[in-house]
């Protein structure tokens, strides 16, 4: 089952994911993160097996990859031991009522000028790929400026390269008239 069905019953993947916080947080940041490696090459992260949970098919890493230090996962961990997982959850709760809001803005361009990063070891181009993304942003981001492919990065690109991300966004910024 594709992990936004699993996560809709309110409930279920609220307790799974709080049970043991901490391990949540580490296996969640370190299996969508380039650290873990190729994504085609591991279990489909974002899907759900029948009868299982989320976090089954997530490894929790022997150690933080560079970008992830101890005291981040004490502040994360802090944090939704605290207020929980359903604030998150509901995101996806409530995709419905979103695409109702958002409905008279459907096909609507962005008419800014963009700039587009992801990693190439992101979970959603194992679920993409780039080409659909690309096609995507020249139809409705017709100011794309760049789309910027980083290697071995994963989810979360500002955390994992936050040198290239910083200096893209400033070339991108100086680039503006």
């Amino acid at each position: 089952m594709f992990y936004q069905l699993y996560f809709l019953p309110p409930g279920v993947a609220d307790a799974e994911l709080a049970r043991d916080a901490r391990k949540t947080i580490q296996s969640m940041l370190f299996a969508a993160s380039g650290d873990r490696g190729d994504p085609t090459a591991f279990p489909k992260i974002y899907m759900v097996n029948r009868g299982g949970g989320f976090l089954d098919r997530l490894p929790n890493p022997d150690r933080l990859p560079p970008w992830l230090t101890e005291p981040d996962i004490d502040h994360y961990t802090a944090a939704f031991e605290t207020t929980g997982f359903t604030g998150g959850l509901n995101w996806y709760r409530a995709q419905d009522i979103s695409w109702e809001l958002l409905a008279p803005f459907a096909g609507l361009e962005v008419k800014v000028p963009a700039l587009y990063m992801i990693g190439d070891r992101d979970v959603v181009m194992s679920m993409l790929r780039i080409e659909p993304i690309r096609l995507n942003l020249i139809k409705f981001v017709p100011q794309i400026r760049d789309l910027i492919v980083l290697p071995g990065c994963g989810h979360w690109t500002q955390q994992e390269r936050p040198q290239e991300v910083n200096a893209a966004m400033i070339a991108f910024l100086a680039s503006l008239d």
